[in-house]
């Protein structure tokens, strides 16, 4: 969706990422809650004594002005809009993680103010001791499903039931298929149980196999959108605890 107004004031947002830009500035990536992602240039923001600087901080909520027509907008003024969040250890590399697939797979100026919200929510979880991998595999659910993509779980993709005690493959872009017998790897689907599919809609995640299934699927379907470029968080993560 396009921006319509040239200058936008006091919005909702979060840092996701910045990197230099010239010789003394920064492209700061901006979710917002009302126009999505938006990236903007932080004028000066590399100078030792630049007030914008210390603000451009990851996972904490502020509020932004910019303004402009083109795609990288100029970014005015940051404030903080609520109480600091402090994020540790494995939790800050699941904050950076989230960052990664939002700055990956969410289109620029798409506004999504339920994943929004859900994002905001998701770091104070981070923050709070929450399991980890249950709040992953949560975040992972809802954020392919408030970008359009079609993830069924209560029923196969012949639209019948899923029923718990039955054992399913699972097709990005298709659905669950009941298994026909056969075994072994397959690099197109994801083999699980149907009580998987269950509990995730339910969003139970109680049971150590749905654990480690959802963890299967969300991998696999993730992968599956992001294409030939995978999250350089995601490996990190695998690689510290399997998350």
């Amino acid at each position: 969706m396009a921006i319509a107004n040239n200058r936008q004031d006091n919005q909702p947002v979060y840092v996701l990422h910045t990197y230099p830009f010239k010789e003394t500035s920064l492209v700061v990536e901006l979710f917002t809650r009302n126009l999505g992602r938006v990236a903007t240039t932080a004028k000066g923001a590399r100078r030792p004594r630049s007030a914008m600087r210390g603000m451009l901080q990851a996972f904490q909520p502020m509020l932004a002005t910019w303004s402009g027509k083109q795609e990288l907008k100029t970014l005015h003024h940051l404030e903080w809009a609520g109480s600091l969040l402090l994020l540790q250890g494995e939790a800050l590399m699941c904050g950076f993680y989230l960052n990664e697939l939002l700055l990956r797979l969410l289109p620029r100026e798409d506004a999504h103010e339920a994943l929004f919200e859900y994002y905001a929510d998701t770091l104070r979880d981070l923050t709070i001791g929450a399991d980890l991998a249950v709040t992953l595999r949560r975040f992972e659910l809802k954020f392919l499903q408030e970008l359009g993509y079609a993830i069924p779980l209560m029923t196969d993709a012949k639209a019948q039931a899923v029923v718990a005690s039955q054992a399913y493959r699972y097709e990005a872009e298709h659905g669950a298929y009941k298994l026909d017998g056969r075994v072994g790897h397959d690099d197109h689907s994801v083999q699980l149980s149907g009580k998987t599919l269950i509990d995730m809609a339910n969003d139970n995640y109680h049971d150590t196999q749905t654990q480690q299934q959802s963890k299967q699927l969300m991998r696999y379907l993730l992968a599956y959108y992001l294409g030939d470029k995978p999250l350089h968080t995601r490996q990190l993560l695998i690689d510290l605890q399997g998350l």
